[in-house]
């Protein structure tokens, strides 16, 4: 591994396995809890600005609220906080208590859910195969075969030793389609190990930078994110169209930002969902944890990621009996129209 996918790979696995304790004085009082938590995220979450929250008139909005609780009413401040957090619109920032879990919708609400897995599974997946992370199957149009290849989450590896099988059994197809709807992210490692298969070289594929400082643009000196491309045994160098949603989200959003510029690859269906972050944990003084977003990564081009990524071809589903994207991505390959709208 690429010493500096190696160094960011580490660091993600340590800062998020370690939980950090508020390095301020508070008192374990609704009031102490909630300064130290208005605090961590005003020095410590990375995307303030660049989500235009003015975090200053959160404090004045939501002070009021956490002076009227009584002491003992941990449900109310636990709500209270929560909904405060839940103004970051992210999917990487969660409060954790012994009797709850906050977490927020809005970043994908109002989406179309562009995935449904019974179809997929009844007529994409018939009599798949399982390689590691990915489900993966042939399927068989007039036209010629087209592999396809499904990615449920980067909680397992797709190995090099995964997809050099995969390519093997896809030796006869056209194209290959590679399906992250619905993917919530896991190892940022992993995701990167499956974009190598689909990359001629050695590539850059990002920059991330780390919070370096109280204020809103104390940022570390960006990094680039370095990708070693796989041994030809398990590299696909034909046609390859990239599947997403806004349900793609976090490492499998860093994904779909990588595959914008492998070889030969477009990106087909809905708006990625974003989670362009790395969290961290820290204690709040009543114990309860707060995990949020402290190293920000971007694109090749140093663009934000945390919003989401939008596609090459944007397809909806709007039939009830077939994958309507899934049938694009067919038509794409069988045309190869691989432009790129970037």
């Amino acid at each position: 591994m690429h010493k500096h996918i190696l160094y960011i790979v580490l660091l993600f696995l340590g800062l998020s396995s370690c939980t950090h304790r508020f390095d301020g004085v508070q008192e374990n009082t609704p009031i102490g809890n909630f300064e130290c938590l208005w605090q961590t995220i005003d020095e410590k979450y990375c995307f303030l600005d660049e989500k235009g929250v003015d975090w200053d008139s959160v404090h004045a909005a939501y002070l009021p609220k956490v002076k009227g609780l009584d002491k003992n009413d941990y449900l109310g401040l636990f709500d209270t906080l929560a909904s405060m957090l839940n103004l970051l619109e992210d999917g990487h920032v969660n409060l954790y208590s012994s009797f709850d879990v906050s977490r927020c919708s809005a970043w994908y609400e109002g989406y179309p859910e562009n995935f449904d897995w019974d179809i997929v599974k009844d007529h994409y997946l018939k009599d798949y195969r399982i390689a590691g992370g990915a489900y993966y199957n042939i399927i068989p149009t007039i036209s010629g075969d087209i592999g396809y290849l499904y990615c449920r989450n980067f909680e397992t590896a797709v190995s090099p030793s995964n997809m050099s099988y995969i390519i093997r059994s896809f030796r006869e197809c056209k194209g290959m389609i590679v399906d992250v709807r619905n993917n919530g992210g896991g190892s940022l490692d992993y995701a990167l190990q499956l974009a190598a298969a689909f990359y001629s070289s050695d590539a850059t594929v990002g920059y991330w930078c780390h919070k370096s400082g109280p204020g809103r643009q104390s940022f570390s000196p960006e990094e680039p994110m370095k990708l070693r491309s796989s041994d030809m045994s398990s590299k696909w160098l034909r046609p390859v169209v990239v599947l997403c949603n806004r349900n793609t989200y976090s490492a499998a959003n860093f994904f779909v930002s990588i595959m914008r510029y492998a070889d030969d690859a477009l990106l087909v269906g809905g708006k990625s969902g974003g989670g362009g972050g790395m969290p961290l944990s820290y204690e709040i003084p009543n114990g309860w944890l707060v995990r949020f977003s402290s190293i920000r990564m971007t694109d090749i081009y140093h663009q934000s990621i945390e919003r989401g990524i939008e596609p090459d071809i944007k397809v909806n589903i709007t039939s009830t009996d077939r994958d309507d994207i899934i049938e694009k991505a067919i038509e794409i390959i069988h045309n190869k129209t691989l432009v790129h709208n970037n």
